[in-house]
């Protein structure tokens, strides 16, 4: 059973920083991807980075010039360190990673950018 647990979520002000960690444990092979989704409220959930085992990457087109993904393949891990944080960025986000084309969730944590 694979299992992904977030930490890193809070508040933070419009300009600040945050920086999200994701540990995945259990049965893990063949891992296609990790990353990060995000849902604001009465939004649709939508991507925000992903990273490949071999280091490639794809963001969210807000997010590009802030947000950095990295992983460390050996620990299973996925970070995600998010600049210059605007109200927009509000939502619960989300740590997933792909195995053998199933994907798999955290249970999500909260950002919320506000003055």
């Amino acid at each position: 059973q694979v299992q992904l647990v977030e930490s890193g979520g809070g508040l933070v002000q419009p300009g600040g920083s945050l920086r999200l960690s994701c540990a995945a444990s259990g049965i893990i092979a063949s891992i296609g991807a990790m990353g990060w989704y995000r849902q604001a409220p009465g939004r649709q959930r939508e991507l925000v980075a992903t990273i490949t085992p071999g280091g490639s990457t794809n963001y969210l087109a807000s997010a590009k010039e802030r947000f950095t993904i990295s992983g460390d393949n050996a620990e299973n891990t996925v970070s995600l360190q998010m600049n210059s944080l605007s109200p927009e960025d509000t939502a619960v986000y989300y740590c997933y990673v792909l195995v053998r084309g199933i994907p798999y969730w955290g249970k999500g944590t909260l950002v919320t950018v506000s003055a």
